[in-house]
């Protein structure tokens, strides 16, 4: 599948970063039960201790991610499987669905991106002695948000 550099010149000419934006916010909205708000200006830190990664390939390529510090990981474990969602698996599990769900809806928001953009497996990285590296040249569109009193960050990146 070949890269249409169409759709990352729509990005430069189109502001995307509200579709992202809502994208995330009904996501966490169904999957979680919870509302989310992009925060303007945050001068605290998100610690990077939970990843989701999400590829995309086609018509759109690059990457999304999801990083947020463990306790709001688990906190959205918990808000989407129930108090009970303790184990880093389904930690990594939720947070990996979050990603995918937000990847997802992103691009069938986008028109013409439906059968021409696919999605990768999510992949999720935890610990807190990790720096992400991202191999995409390209812009990015990152958006934060305040979940249940944590922040989280939300970033699309694709390649020219």
């Amino acid at each position: 599948m070949n890269t249409d550099n169409t759709f990352t010149k729509r990005a430069h000419e189109e502001n995307w970063l509200p579709v992202l934006e809502l994208a995330v916010e009904e996501v966490f909205e169904i999957m979680a039960g919870c509302r989310v708000k992009p925060v303007k200006e945050s001068a605290e830190q998100v610690k990077g201790e939970f990843t989701a990664m999400v590829g995309l390939a086609g018509a759109l390529c690059g990457i999304v991610t999801v990083c947020c510090d463990a306790e709001a990981a688990r906190q959205i474990a918990r808000c989407m499987l129930g108090s009970t969602a303790d184990s880093e698996d389904q930690v990594a599990d939720a947070l990996g669905e979050i990603c995918n769900m937000i990847a997802g809806n992103f691009k069938n928001k986008l028109a013409g991106t439906d059968d021409r953009c696919l999605l990768s497996v999510p992949t999720v990285i935890s610990g807190g002695e990790y720096t992400f590296h991202s191999l995409v040249e390209g812009e990015a569109i990152e958006t934060v948000l305040m979940f249940e009193g944590a922040l989280v960050v939300v970033r699309l990146q694709l390649q020219n």
